[in-house]
Order: C-alpha cells, then structure tokens, then sequence
C-alpha cells in the first residue's frame, strides 16, 4: 500500500530526486526523464478516455494505465544484477504484460480496413487523442531505449518492449475508432496543398 500524506517534501528544490533504490539523482539523468516520460504518457492516455470510446477499447486502456505505473516502478529502481530474487525484489514489468498487448493488438487488427498508405493523424475524436497517446508513446519508448543503451545491466528490457507493443496498440485503437480504418485520412505524397491558401 501507498501512502501519500505530504504532497510536498522540499527534497528536490536542489534539483536532485531520489530513485525507487534510495539514491539520489540530478532530475536531468535520463533514468528520471524515462520515468516521467511514462508519467506523461499515462496522463495523455487519460485524457483519450475523455473521449467517445468503445467500452472494451476503455477498460483496456484503464489497465494500460495501471501497467503504465507498474513501468514507472521498474524505470525508477535499476536492476541489480547480483541481487538474489526474493519476495521482496522490486516490481518489474513482466513477458504475460507484452503478449496481452499483442492479444489486443491482433483481435483489433482483424477487423481493420487494409493499408494502403500511412494515414494522418485525426479523423474522430477518439482516433485524434488516441494518435496524440500513440506519438507520445514513441518519444518515450526511445528515451527508455536510450537509457537501456548507457546502462543495459540496469534496466528491464521489457519496459522498451512494453512501450513498443502499446504504441502499436494504440495505432490499431485509433483506427478502429475510424470506423475500422474506413474513415482514415490518408497521407498523399507531395499531393495538394491547402486550397484555402492565397496564391502569389
């Protein structure tokens, strides 16, 4: 259980935090920015549930956002290679959480329109936030795969994979809230510009 009973604590005014492990960090190291980027991304996913969404697409994304803080968790205590697992080893990100996206990911698919060129981001509400989630997702899964490459021995690969696999989900919900990929806009390579716009 999680108790929070002083919202402000003075500790960071210095501009270090501590990490889930006890040390203390610049708020600039990368593990923190990776974290927060989780952070973010879990509030932009809520506000895509603000928006119209199937029932199903929004009780998965309410246990995306659940695992989101479970990535968070793992993100804020580096791996130690030689601690021994015990009960009391910290949260991580786990295979079961990657292959229940792509469950998703594969049911959704199924019933989309087929690709034939990328599409723009947009089309209905839903889809327009669930783009936003998706694009964000991608900015942060490469900060964590920028972590993982300046400390591999102290991060859980898993967090990038779990990253990659919801950006792909999103992808999919966001198409399928175009009414199944009917209603995307698709990108037009070097096509029309705005007509709207006054010419020379």
């Amino acid at each position: 259980m999680v108790y929070l009973n002083r919202i402000y604590t003075r500790s960071g005014d210095t501009g270090e935090t501590s990490l889930g492990s006890g040390d203390r960090v610049c708020k600039t190291h990368p593990r923190i920015a990776a974290y927060g980027g989780v952070d973010e991304l879990n509030s932009v996913i809520g506000l895509a549930l603000t928006a119209p969404l199937p029932e199903e697409f929004a009780t998965w994304l309410r246990g995306v956002q659940n695992d989101l803080f479970d990535v968070g968790a793992d993100l804020c205590v580096p791996v130690d290679p030689s601690a021994d697992s015990t009960d009391a080893s910290p949260l991580r990100v786990r295979a079961d959480q990657v292959s229940a996206l792509e469950t998703k990911i594969d049911k959704v698919n199924e019933r989309l329109e087929p690709l034939t060129s990328f599409i723009l981001p947009g089309g209905s509400p839903a889809a327009a936030h669930l783009h936003l989630a998706r694009s964000v997702c991608r900015r942060i899964e490469i900060g964590v795969v920028a972590l993982l490459n300046s400390e591999p021995d102290a991060v859980n690969s898993l967090t990038a994979t779990y990253l990659n696999r919801l950006s792909d989900l999103l992808f999919v919900l966001a198409r399928a809230c175009n009414e199944d990929g009917t209603s995307d806009i698709l990108w037009t390579p070097g096509g029309p510009q705005n007509s709207t716009e006054s010419a020379e």
